[in-house]
């Protein structure tokens, strides 16, 4: 029988894999218009809509989630990481729902004014600042998930 690795060397591995996946998916396979219009709102003035902000959010989630599910399912079975199809479905959806709720911007804006980190978010411009805090939130998401994935059976 092969031995297996330690539950914290697999957290290790299977959390590289996931963050260099959702960098890959957030960075290079999300679309221009996703990145534009995933945080729109209801605004007359601009033209936008809550329903194309909702729509292309969605779809940059699904693109997000299957990059991650096929980066750490190909890099788990070359490494030889057991992971249960039940563990894979949660650390998904957390992933999935997480990341939604982030990238609408809406939450992570009223999250920064509730703790009082305003001026931070605001630093820098939509690329600064809220993107910093956006992030944060992101690979936070991961390592819950990623524990759930890499929990032992």
């Amino acid at each position: 029988m092969k031995p297996k690795g330690s539950r914290a060397a697999n957290f290790a591995a299977l959390y590289a894999l996931a963050r260099v996946a959702a960098d890959a998916a957030d960075h290079w396979v999300q679309t221009h218009d996703q990145a534009v219009k995933k945080g729109q709102v209801d605004d007359a003035e601009k033209g936008t809509t809550a329903a194309a902000g909702r729509r292309a959010c969605l779809a940059h989630v699904a693109s997000y989630v299957g990059t991650q599910a096929a980066v750490v399912a190909v890099g788990a079975r070359v490494l030889d990481i057991r992971i249960t199809p039940g563990r894979a479905a949660a650390a998904l959806a957390i992933s999935a729902v997480t990341h939604y709720v982030a990238d609408r911007r809406e939450p992570v804006r009223r999250l920064a004014e509730a703790i009082g980190k305003t001026e931070f978010y605001n630093l820098g411009g939509p690329l600064g600042g809220a993107y910093l805090l956006d992030q944060a939130i992101h690979h936070g998401a991961e390592t819950v998930a990623v524990a759930i994935l890499s929990a032992a059976d």
